[in-house]
């Protein structure tokens, strides 16, 4: 008894210690403890109607931001230093009051950015971060206004600040260090599509496309460098936001003799089912109505991410809008039967896998290109096997074979061609 009772008053002096503040808080504990590489988005609320509408979303600590609008859709965009966002996977896909919907993540190494989706014309009202207190996380808050369009775009003149995130310094440093260097080997740039903010298609299970193309792309590159014969660039190799126009720059700047862009659809209930992989090619007419929806669906990527690219410089608009040379068209024509060819051998394939739409990234002049939409995830059996590591490798080597055949002809025919001259001028 006497030790029970002993027993008993430790707990109620080490309650009573704990209430006076004697034994560590969480709070203290919290302080202690390292902080994360990067602040921790945990929490989001939108609240307001059509005339006044606040948007909240919690941190693990303060953040810097810059908000400013986008016209045509009507956008608000938030940039921020890189954040971990941990909030719930349909966080954002709808909102309230002025805001319809919003989207978020990575767009860049060191940067992350909000994008809201608003109904009408709206003015930012406020927008600041708040430090950790009283028990509540540290916060972003943003308050907006609903105005008018001329006031909007007036607004929007004003703002001389803003500059779309762009990775071309980088790409014209690496593709000068790689001219410095005496290697022959053609280089092949592969694309991963989609990436940060731009989520791509997601499948009901959650598993989002960016990642998908992701690790194929990862495969396709380590099955091209084993053979030895290419330098393979990969247009990202993170969860990194890339525009469009840097994708193709990143392509010409190399002087790149191939470009193949990995993609996944998705097909909406209501619109049928479909599966197996397709090979598209550039066309300025597309080749059926499905091509002509995922064309636009693939690139709206620019404007999800709140990059306005009717604003590019002329160089990167004469990228976007030229249609390519006939002989690239043709080259690239060639490696996509070559493709399908390959690809039937260990992939179910579309019904009708040879497809022509008009892809932004496909229309570098001078650089032949494909475009591979390796699946559909809405589609169970795809998905089964757009995720399965046996299948990505089967794939990408089979996809590895048609790059050799497709090099292996343009060298044959270019020793043909250049025979040829040489007869013509001995005769």
């Amino acid at each position: 008894m006497a030790f029970r009772a002993k027993g008993l008053v430790f707990w109620v002096v080490w309650g009573l210690l704990m209430g006076a503040g004697m034994a560590p808080s969480a709070a203290q504990n919290a302080a202690r403890a390292p902080l994360a590489p990067f602040p921790v988005a945990t929490d989001t609320r939108v609240g307001g109607d059509d005339t006044l509408t606040r948007f909240v979303m919690d941190f693990s600590r303060k953040i810097d931001l810059r908000a400013f609008t986008l016209a045509d859709p009507y956008r608000v965009v938030i940039d921020l230093p890189q954040v971990t966002f941990n909030l719930p996977p349909k966080t954002g896909e709808s909102g309230r009051g002025l805001v319809k919907a919003f989207r978020f993540g990575l767009v860049m190494q060191g940067g992350s950015r909000i994008v809201l989706d608003v109904g009408k014309p709206v003015k930012i009202e406020k927008a600041f971060a708040l430090d950790a207190q009283g028990g509540q996380p540290a916060r972003l808050v943003l308050d907006l206004s609903a105005t008018d369009r001329d006031s909007f775009m007036r607004n929007l003149a004003a703002d001389s600040r803003v500059q779309p995130a762009s990775a071309a310094g980088g790409i014209d440093q690496r593709s000068q260090e790689a001219r410095r260097g005496a290697d022959a080997r053609p280089i092949v740039v592969v694309d991963p599509g989609h990436g940060g903010i731009d989520n791509g298609t997601i499948a009901s299970t959650g598993v989002m496309e960016k990642q998908i193309v992701l690790d194929f792309a990862m495969a396709l590159r380590e099955r091209l460098e084993q053979s030895g014969k290419y330098r393979v660039v990969m247009t990202r190799t993170d969860d990194s936001f890339v525009p469009l126009a840097d994708r193709v720059r990143m392509a010409r700047i190399r002087q790149a003799a191939l470009f193949i862009s990995i993609h996944a659809d998705a097909l909406k209930k209501g619109e049928g089912e479909a599966q197996g992989a397709t090979v598209y090619t550039l066309s300025e007419t597309a080749s059926d109505a499905e091509a002509g929806r995922l064309a636009e669906n693939e690139n709206r990527a620019d404007v999800i991410a709140g990059i306005d690219l009717s604003h590019e410089s002329n160089d990167v608009a004469d990228i976007l809008i030229d249609l390519a040379q006939r002989e690239t068209k043709a080259f690239s024509a060639h490696f996509a039967k070559s493709l399908v060819a390959s690809m039937r051998k260990v992939a179910k394939m579309h019904k009708h896998p040879l497809k022509s739409a008009g892809f932004k990234v496909l229309k570098a002049p001078d650089v032949p290109s494909v475009l591979i939409e390796l699946g559909y995830v809405s589609s169970q059996a795809d998905l089964k096997q757009l995720t399965s590591g046996t299948w990505q490798t089967k794939t990408a080597g089979s996809i590895a074979q048609a790059v050799d055949t497709y090099f292996g002809t343009r060298m044959a025919g270019a020793a043909a061609s250049a025979g040829g001259n040489r007869g013509g001028n001995d005769r």
